[in-house]
């Protein structure tokens, strides 16, 4: 995996609480940045590029019943 860098989000006002990624040409891996030593989520990249589609296409809808 490439280097881990930190949400854009993620600043002094949010606690710096937030997930960091690192990607390679094939996988996104995803990481709690409060605790960096625990578990890693990998991905497919094609799936993580159509996750965050969705979330953005979806962003301010509410969630179905």
């Amino acid at each position: 995996m490439g280097n881990w860098r930190r949400s854009s989000y993620s600043g002094e006002g949010d606690g710096n609480n937030c997930v960091e990624i690192a990607t390679s040409a094939t996988h996104v891996a995803v990481r709690d940045s409060k605790a960096p030593a625990r578990a890693t989520l990998t991905f497919p990249r094609a799936a993580f590029t159509r996750f965050l589609t969705t979330v953005k296409e979806t962003e301010g809808t509410p969630p179905p019943r």
